[in-house]
Protein backbone atom coordinates (compact mmCIF):
# COMPACT_ATOMS: atom_id res chain seq x y z
CA UNK A 1 0.00 0.00 0.00
CA UNK A 2 1.23 3.49 -0.88
CA UNK A 3 1.09 5.87 2.03
CA UNK A 4 0.96 9.69 1.87
CA UNK A 5 2.98 11.23 4.67
CA UNK A 6 1.89 14.84 4.32
CA UNK A 7 1.92 18.28 2.74
CA UNK A 8 3.85 21.01 4.56
CA UNK A 9 6.49 23.70 4.37
CA UNK A 10 9.60 22.97 2.37
CA UNK A 11 9.52 20.25 -0.33
CA UNK A 12 7.28 17.68 -2.07
CA UNK A 13 7.57 14.01 -2.72
CA UNK A 14 6.40 10.79 -4.30
CA UNK A 15 7.51 7.33 -4.82
CA UNK A 16 7.38 4.26 -6.91
CA UNK A 17 8.67 1.05 -8.05
CA UNK A 18 7.74 -1.29 -10.83
CA UNK A 19 8.31 -4.96 -11.75
CA UNK A 20 8.26 -8.41 -10.19
CA UNK A 21 10.12 -8.81 -6.90
CA UNK A 22 12.91 -11.37 -6.75
CA UNK A 23 13.12 -14.06 -4.12
CA UNK A 24 14.45 -12.39 -1.02
CA UNK A 25 17.53 -13.47 0.82
CA UNK A 26 17.52 -13.90 4.56
CA UNK A 27 15.48 -11.12 6.07
CA UNK A 28 18.54 -9.68 7.72
CA UNK A 29 19.86 -8.69 4.29
CA UNK A 30 16.83 -6.56 3.40
CA UNK A 31 17.39 -2.83 3.09
CA UNK A 32 21.13 -3.17 3.72
CA UNK A 33 23.13 -1.27 1.07
CA UNK A 34 25.69 -3.31 -0.90
CA UNK A 35 28.92 -3.28 1.14
CA UNK A 36 31.15 -3.21 -1.92
CA UNK A 37 30.82 -1.98 -5.45
CA UNK A 38 29.92 1.43 -6.72
CA UNK A 39 26.38 2.40 -7.67
CA UNK A 40 26.19 4.65 -10.71
CA UNK A 41 23.15 6.47 -12.04
CA UNK A 42 23.15 8.33 -15.32
CA UNK A 43 20.39 10.18 -17.13
CA UNK A 44 19.64 8.15 -20.26
CA UNK A 45 16.90 10.45 -21.58
CA UNK A 46 15.05 13.61 -20.56
CA UNK A 47 11.84 14.70 -22.20
CA UNK A 48 9.25 17.30 -21.28
CA UNK A 49 8.37 20.96 -21.12
CA UNK A 50 9.62 21.22 -17.53
CA UNK A 51 13.09 19.79 -18.02
CA UNK A 52 14.91 20.68 -21.17
CA UNK A 53 18.07 18.64 -21.85
CA UNK A 54 20.80 19.77 -19.47
CA UNK A 55 18.38 21.08 -16.82
CA UNK A 56 18.23 17.89 -14.71
CA UNK A 57 21.14 16.13 -13.00
CA UNK A 58 21.51 13.05 -10.78
CA UNK A 59 23.80 12.34 -7.82
CA UNK A 60 24.12 9.24 -5.57
CA UNK A 61 24.48 9.49 -1.79
CA UNK A 62 27.93 8.36 -0.52
CA UNK A 63 26.33 5.54 1.51
CA UNK A 64 24.32 4.26 -1.50
CA UNK A 65 21.02 4.68 0.33
CA UNK A 66 19.51 7.38 -1.89
CA UNK A 67 19.88 9.40 -5.04
CA UNK A 68 18.96 12.98 -5.88
CA UNK A 69 17.53 14.50 -9.04
CA UNK A 70 18.24 18.24 -9.31
CA UNK A 71 16.02 20.43 -11.51
CA UNK A 72 16.97 23.95 -12.57
CA UNK A 73 13.98 25.19 -14.62
CA UNK A 74 10.76 23.40 -13.75
CA UNK A 75 7.88 25.84 -13.27
CA UNK A 76 4.18 26.08 -14.18
CA UNK A 77 2.24 29.34 -14.00
CA UNK A 78 -1.12 30.95 -14.79
CA UNK A 79 -2.62 34.43 -14.68
CA UNK A 80 -1.18 37.73 -15.86
CA UNK A 81 1.06 37.50 -18.97
CA UNK A 82 0.90 33.68 -18.93
CA UNK A 83 0.29 31.54 -22.01
CA UNK A 84 -2.17 28.62 -21.86
CA UNK A 85 0.74 26.21 -22.29
CA UNK A 86 2.49 27.69 -19.24
CA UNK A 87 -0.08 26.20 -16.86
CA UNK A 88 1.11 22.60 -17.26
CA UNK A 89 4.72 21.40 -17.25
CA UNK A 90 5.93 17.82 -17.23
CA UNK A 91 9.17 15.91 -17.12
CA UNK A 92 9.98 12.29 -17.87
CA UNK A 93 13.45 11.09 -16.95
CA UNK A 94 14.85 7.67 -17.81
CA UNK A 95 17.64 6.70 -15.42
CA UNK A 96 20.26 4.04 -16.08
CA UNK A 97 20.95 2.51 -12.67
CA UNK A 98 23.94 0.15 -12.26
CA UNK A 99 24.09 -1.72 -8.97
CA UNK A 100 26.65 -4.24 -7.68
CA UNK A 101 26.20 -7.82 -8.85
CA UNK A 102 23.99 -9.88 -6.57
CA UNK A 103 21.78 -6.98 -5.47
CA UNK A 104 18.57 -5.40 -6.67
CA UNK A 105 16.65 -2.33 -5.56
CA UNK A 106 13.26 -0.68 -5.19
CA UNK A 107 12.44 2.94 -4.47
CA UNK A 108 11.02 2.93 -0.95
CA UNK A 109 10.25 6.64 -0.75
CA UNK A 110 10.71 9.83 -2.71
CA UNK A 111 10.84 13.38 -1.35
CA UNK A 112 10.02 16.26 -3.69
CA UNK A 113 10.12 19.90 -2.78
CA UNK A 114 9.63 23.27 -4.38
CA UNK A 115 8.09 26.70 -4.00
CA UNK A 116 4.58 27.92 -4.78
CA UNK A 117 3.05 31.38 -4.99
CA UNK A 118 -0.69 30.97 -5.53
CA UNK A 119 -3.20 33.83 -5.50
CA UNK A 120 -6.50 33.43 -3.66
CA UNK A 121 -8.68 30.80 -5.40
CA UNK A 122 -5.79 29.61 -7.59
CA UNK A 123 -4.73 25.97 -7.26
CA UNK A 124 -1.54 24.00 -7.86
CA UNK A 125 -0.98 20.31 -8.52
CA UNK A 126 2.12 18.13 -8.34
CA UNK A 127 1.92 14.49 -9.36
CA UNK A 128 4.18 11.64 -10.39
CA UNK A 129 4.22 8.07 -11.63
CA UNK A 130 7.11 5.63 -11.83
CA UNK A 131 7.98 2.39 -13.59
CA UNK A 132 10.81 0.15 -14.68
CA UNK A 133 11.32 -0.21 -18.41
CA UNK A 134 8.98 -2.90 -19.75
CA UNK A 135 6.58 -2.81 -16.82
CA UNK A 136 3.35 -0.95 -16.20
CA UNK A 137 3.45 2.55 -14.76
CA UNK A 138 2.17 2.93 -11.23
CA UNK A 139 -0.92 4.99 -10.50
CA UNK A 140 -0.03 8.65 -10.54
CA UNK A 141 0.07 10.18 -7.07
CA UNK A 142 -1.33 13.71 -6.77
CA UNK A 143 -0.76 16.51 -4.28
CA UNK A 144 -2.91 19.67 -4.42
CA UNK A 145 -2.32 23.15 -3.05
CA UNK A 146 -4.85 25.98 -2.75
CA UNK A 147 -4.22 29.72 -2.69
CA UNK A 148 -3.57 32.00 -1.05
CA UNK A 149 -0.26 30.20 -0.64
CA UNK A 150 3.24 31.64 -0.70
CA UNK A 151 5.80 29.24 0.74
CA UNK A 152 7.96 26.19 0.19
CA UNK A 153 6.00 22.96 -0.25
CA UNK A 154 6.70 19.35 0.70
CA UNK A 155 5.01 15.96 0.54
CA UNK A 156 6.35 12.46 1.16
CA UNK A 157 4.87 9.13 0.08
CA UNK A 158 6.32 5.76 0.90
CA UNK A 159 5.65 2.13 0.03
CA UNK A 160 4.86 -0.43 2.71
CA UNK A 161 7.52 -3.13 3.03
CA UNK A 162 5.37 -5.94 1.62
CA UNK A 163 4.26 -3.82 -1.37
CA UNK A 164 7.69 -2.83 -2.68
CA UNK A 165 8.49 -3.94 -6.23
CA UNK A 166 12.11 -4.61 -7.12
CA UNK A 167 14.02 -4.42 -10.38
CA UNK A 168 14.44 -7.88 -11.94
CA UNK A 169 17.68 -9.54 -10.87
CA UNK A 170 20.31 -9.86 -13.59
CA UNK A 171 18.55 -7.48 -15.98
CA UNK A 172 19.36 -3.89 -16.87
CA UNK A 173 16.22 -1.78 -17.18
CA UNK A 174 15.74 1.97 -17.13
CA UNK A 175 13.95 3.44 -14.13
CA UNK A 176 11.47 6.05 -15.37
CA UNK A 177 10.19 9.00 -13.35
CA UNK A 178 7.25 10.88 -14.84
CA UNK A 179 6.32 14.09 -13.01
CA UNK A 180 3.95 16.97 -13.67
CA UNK A 181 3.14 20.44 -12.32
CA UNK A 182 -0.13 22.29 -13.00
CA UNK A 183 -1.48 25.68 -11.98
CA UNK A 184 -5.13 26.69 -12.42
CA UNK A 185 -5.87 30.39 -12.12
CA UNK A 186 -9.31 30.60 -13.76
CA UNK A 187 -11.04 31.49 -10.48
CA UNK A 188 -8.32 33.86 -9.30
CA UNK A 189 -7.75 37.56 -10.03
CA UNK A 190 -6.55 37.64 -13.69
CA UNK A 191 -4.22 40.53 -12.88
CA UNK A 192 -2.16 38.27 -10.62
CA UNK A 193 0.34 35.58 -11.58
CA UNK A 194 0.33 32.26 -9.75
CA UNK A 195 3.08 29.70 -10.11
CA UNK A 196 4.37 26.42 -8.74
CA UNK A 197 7.99 25.37 -9.14
CA UNK A 198 9.97 22.23 -8.58
CA UNK A 199 12.80 24.67 -8.04
CA UNK A 200 14.30 26.81 -5.30
CA UNK A 201 15.59 30.32 -4.80
CA UNK A 202 19.12 29.27 -5.73
CA UNK A 203 17.93 27.87 -9.06
CA UNK A 204 17.87 24.17 -8.23
CA UNK A 205 15.82 21.71 -6.25
CA UNK A 206 16.94 18.39 -4.84
CA UNK A 207 14.40 15.62 -5.20
CA UNK A 208 15.44 12.67 -3.08
CA UNK A 209 14.65 9.02 -3.85
CA UNK A 210 15.33 6.47 -1.11
CA UNK A 211 16.58 2.99 -2.03
CA UNK A 212 15.41 -0.30 -0.57
CA UNK A 213 17.81 -3.21 -1.18
CA UNK A 214 17.55 -6.98 -1.51
CA UNK A 215 20.08 -9.69 -2.26
CA UNK A 216 19.33 -11.59 -5.44
CA UNK A 217 18.89 -15.37 -5.14
CA UNK A 218 21.99 -17.36 -6.03
CA UNK A 219 21.74 -19.23 -9.29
Amino acid sequence: MLRTLGVGAVAASLLLIGSTAPSSAARGGDDVPPPDGKITITVAAVNGSGCRPGSAAVAVAPDNTAFTVTYSEYLAQAGKDSKPTDSRKNCQIALNVHVPQGFTYAIARADYRGYASLAAKATGLEQAGYYFQGSQQTARLSHRFTGPYDANWQTSDETELDARVYAPCGEQRYFNINTELRVDGKNADPKLTSYMAMDSTDGSINTLYHFAWKKCPKR
